[in-house]
């Protein structure tokens, strides 16, 4: 029997550090042990957040200070792919970029060289599957309602979206 892995899929906390917070201790209660962020990380401060998981970054449209937010996330030991990045977890391969690059969206979900294709950008939670890819959009922790994240369970690859639940 396979070991049960769970990966965090979040995006656009467009530098919203209690919501991202929250995220975070979601996220410990699923017992994620990897966690990818699609974008518009928007500040520095949200780096730190996710220092008890290997993350994986990538940029959005609204991360203009690329090389200050890369240090940053070189700085936590956390990985920065730039554009999108690729992970291999077992056998399952997992795509991830932003999504406001629709060729490039377009490529990595058409390429057949990914099971998962992660994107955020539109802050709109969605599943669906297009020639055997799943291609998820996790949602936003920021301007969304509902504010949402998704898991992706491997062997499995079943994959599902949370609501994120803010304490008021």
């Amino acid at each position: 029997m396979s070991q049960i892995i769970r990966i965090g899929v979040v995006s656009d906390t467009h530098g919203h550090v209690p919501n991202t917070e929250q995220a975070v201790k979601q996220l410990r209660e699923h017992e994620v042990s990897h966690v990818i962020h699609c974008g518009d990380i928007g500040t520095g401060a949200v780096v730190p957040l996710f220092a008890e998981w290997p993350t994986h970054f990538v940029f959005g449209n609204v991360d203009r200070e690329k090389s200050h937010l890369q240090s940053t996330i070189e700085g936590n030991g956390q990985t920065s792919w730039g554009e999108f990045g690729e992970l291999q977890i077992g056998d399952c391969r997992i795509a991830f970029t932003h999504g406001h690059d629709s060729v490039l969206l377009e490529r990595l979900s058409t390429s057949g060289a990914f099971d998962i294709v992660c994107s955020g950008h539109t802050h709109v939670a969605k599943l669906e599957v297009q020639n055997d890819i799943q291609l998820l959009n996790p949602g936003a922790l920021y301007r969304a309602d509902p504010h949402s994240y998704a898991i992706i369970e491997l062997p499995s690859q079943e994959i599902k979206h949370y609501q994120l639940i803010t304490e008021s």
